[in-house]
């Protein structure tokens, strides 16, 4: 707070006595005459003490003679810290537009992985994205003792499961109770990555993981346009995944709404029904070629290549119910 050791001393037994004269106060500290003089201008200037008469002082109350100093030395601490993130965050926002290092980081190994993982994780802030594929090749989902504490502290996360993963052994589970922790899951059949993101400023991307590699790699991305690409990538597989939720103590697939139209619902179940083109084209009073490029079009809203897994699909998602 400003005070040097005599001004400490001196401060210090004048709150124990309350008040002193200087006499009582060169017996108890040991101090010099004329330095204890000086010291007692010193914090009589600075509001610690005051002269109650000729040569005697009292100690002004630590709360009145220190709080507001030290109000404004937090005040100027804070200041400072938001100043040094934000130079620290333009510094690096430039390092990264001069040096494709500063941009992407490889990381070479699992232990690598697995210790960038929990960072992120741990330093988090607002949000975490994630796609967990299946069998994981940094750590598994009851490993990952960092996302329970970042829920904890309020921390959002979105998570995709590949349908795999959710079919190991105890994964139901895991996934159950990070939702009950707070955790928003979706399901997907297949995702093309592994991938977490922490507060859309960093993620991490494997590069490399397949059966019969001994280390597996990935690629620690911190901003710009790649920041970009992973996270339109993220949002576009979140709506097509289908949300999960616990019922009954275990996981369930919620119902996704259909995206198709009566008209699209309609000619999809005669095609399920094994009518052929020509004959669903003279029933809808379309041309055949018509008829072809609709289906395309359901077959690109179902993300699939052939009408075999369309049919599949549509079974799946319940879009053709009873009564369709």
């Amino acid at each position: 707070m400003g005070l040097n050791s005599v001004e400490e001393l001196a401060y210090r037994l004048l709150i124990a006595a309350v008040e002193a004269d200087r006499t009582e106060l060169r017996e108890h500290s040991g101090i010099g005459d004329e330095r204890l003089a000086e010291a007692l201008r010193s914090m009589e200037a600075k509001g610690l003490v005051r002269e109650v008469t000729p040569g005697r002082y009292a100690a002004v109350a630590p709360d009145i003679a220190l709080g507001a100093p030290l109000l404004r030395r937090q005040q100027a601490l804070d200041w400072a810290r938001r100043s040094l993130e934000e130079l620290t965050e333009e510094y690096r926002a430039n390092a990264r537009r001069r040096d494709a290092s500063q941009l992407v980081e490889v990381l070479p190994n699992r232990a690598a992985m697995r210790e960038r993982l929990l960072h992120l994780q741990d330093n988090a802030r607002e949000e975490v994205l994630g796609f967990c594929l299946a069998a994981p090749v940094a750590m598994t989902a009851d490993e990952n003792d960092a996302e329970p504490a970042a829920l904890a502290r309020g921390v959002a996360y979105r998570v995709i499961y590949e349908r795999a993963l959710l079919e190991e052994a105890g994964m139901q589970a895991d996934v159950a109770q990070a939702i009950k922790l707070g955790e928003r899951a979706r399901a997907i059949p297949r995702l093309p990555v592994r991938l977490t993101i922490a507060d859309r400023e960093i993620a991490l991307l494997t590069l490399v993981a397949h059966p019969g590699i001994s280390e597996p790699t990935a690629a620690l991305i911190r901003g710009g346009t790649l920041m970009e690409a992973m996270l339109a990538l993220f949002e576009s597989q979140w709506e097509r995944a289908i949300p999960l939720s616990v019922m009954d103590g275990g996981l369930s697939l919620e119902t996704a709404p259909c995206p198709l139209d009566p008209d699209d619902l309609y000619l999809l179940s005669l095609l399920v029904a094994g009518v052929p083109d020509k004959s669903i084209a003279t029933q809808l009073g379309l041309s055949q070629r018509t008829v072809q490029r609709r289906v395309a079009g359901l077959m690109e809203a179902a993300g699939v290549q052939t009408r075999m897994q369309l049919a599949w699909h549509a079974a799946r998602e319940g879009w053709l119910r009873p009564g369709v």
